[in-house]
């Protein structure tokens, strides 16, 4: 008994930290580093040596929850998001050009904690009770709870200009544009994500990470270029001794943020960024530092919840891409595995909280001795690389076409989460029984 207590905390200490160091490179996502575990246990197992639950399970859960305390520092102080930090980044690099990215950092981090404390302490005691009652309630109306999403997201993009200049179709066009442009993302990016979850042209060896190469072009890559080209400099920046919160403001993100990392969770392929979309709608939080905090929590509660859900007993859900990694590897066999996630979840937020007030530290340093340019160029090569040894270059090919469509919000200024489409709008179609058909027409049968 105590062998195992010592290798599980073991296993989630180096989880950890392995999640903590790679947290801090922008653009590198870790269920990107998760997938070399799950391909080192398969190996070692097809040797036959047989690596136990207690090692990797641990490990996995350390990496997933440290990762997603710990990325808001390239985040907010490195400018490469992932999509579900994207409400994050807006404020945060305002935070950031204020000389106050530290205090941005910071405060996100206290979501964080708000969030697995939210996580732990409400949400684990109810999920066994509840959420398997739920799941046989709305299972058979998951498809047009997807469309309804959909919808609302495309509806909700805004017109940004269309206010000044000559009547006529040049008017009409400078409204439209942005509109028209989220548009052709949406369906782009669907039309991408037909093609690679039907008939990917990514080795069968690493078939699990498929997306991945499109998601790096949809996201991180646009962001590392627009960075390479126009960005400002850097002002210094100043490390804040208090962050002024208090209940008020931990409460107002707690509600917000884990309405929106809620949702995320619990719905097929509706990812952190989407989430927080709504729940921004629905909570009509305007503080920026309720706005920062509450995607903190909403972060921490879509990808730490999504990877919990997989263990609630009689649910088992495989939501988010760490699931169904682990699934690859172990079936979860009751509450133990359930008591077992739950402790190594408890423990890995309160690490990479102890860590997130040096490595932010360590950051602001590294940006105010290194050019912002030099630092993109530097993220952009890390993101190259990490997409060539893992889908070779079929993968790069198929980044490349996925950046041109990932730059169509970047020069017209419509919403990035457009892009999510290459999700959304395949499985969507799928889960409603005509996806079928459609690549059918497209060929890809």
């Amino acid at each position: 008994m105590l062998e195992t207590f010592l290798t599980v905390l073991l296993s989630v200490l180096a989880g950890t930290a392995i999640a903590c160091v790679l947290g801090l490179l922008p653009g590198l996502h870790i269920y990107n580093v998760m997938g070399v575990l799950v391909l080192g246990v398969l190996g070692l197992s097809k040797a036959g040596i047989d690596v136990p639950p207690e090692v990797y399970l641990p490990a996995m859960t350390g990496m997933v929850v440290a990762w997603s305390v710990v990325n808001t520092i390239p985040a907010v102080l490195l400018g490469t998001p992932d999509e579900s930090a994207l409400f994050t980044v807006l404020p945060g690099q305002k935070y950031l050009m204020a000389g106050r990215g530290f205090e941005g950092t910071m405060i996100t981090a206290v979501g964080a904690l708000a969030g697995a404390w939210f996580l732990l302490a409400v949400v684990a005691p109810c999920a066994p009770v509840y959420l398997p009652v739920a799941q046989q309630v709305l299972k058979g109306h998951m498809h047009w709870i997807l469309w309804i999403i959909i919808t609302f997201m495309l509806m909700s993009e805004w017109p940004k200009g269309g206010n000044r200049g000559r009547a006529g179709w040049a008017k009409f066009f400078d409204a439209w544009k942005t509109l028209l442009a989220g548009l052709a993302t949406f369906l782009l990016a669907g039309l991408l994500g037909f093609i690679l979850l039907t008939a990917s042209p990514v080795s069968h060896e690493v078939a699990f990470q498929n997306i991945m190469p499109a998601f790096v072009g949809l996201f991180a890559v646009p962001w590392c270029l627009l960075n390479m080209i126009s960005a400002a400099d850097v002002p210094p920046q100043r490390l804040s001794k208090t962050l002024d919160l208090d209940g008020d403001v931990v409460l107002r993100s707690v509600w917000s943020g884990g309405l929106g990392g809620g949702i995320a969770a619990y719905f097929p392929i509706v990812t952190g960024g989407v989430g927080g979309m709504l729940a921004g709608h629905a909570c009509a939080q305007r503080e920026e530092r309720v706005f920062i905090m509450g995607q903190g929590v909403s972060k921490f509660i879509y990808y730490v919840g999504a990877f919990m859900l997989m263990f609630v007993p009689g649910l088992n859900l495989t939501r988010g891409g760490g699931a169904w990694m682990v699934k690859t590897l172990y079936v979860p066999a009751g509450r133990s595995d359930y008591y077992l996630v739950l402790g190594c979840i408890a423990v890995s937020a309160g690490l990479s909280y102890l860590a997130m007030e040096p490595l932010a530290k360590l950051t602001v340093r590294f940006v105010s001795r290194f050019n912002y340019r030099h630092v993109s160029t530097v993220a952009l090569g890390i993101i190259v690389l990490m997409v060539l040894l893992m889908t070779g270059w079929i993968g790069l090919f198929i980044a490349a076409v996925a950046t041109g469509i990932g730059m169509l919000p970047v020069l017209f200024g419509s919403r990035r989460l457009n892009c999510l489409g290459i999700l959304l709008l395949p499985i969507a179609c799928n889960m409603s029984g005509f996806g079928s058909k459609i690549t059918a027409f497209l060929g890809l049968t």
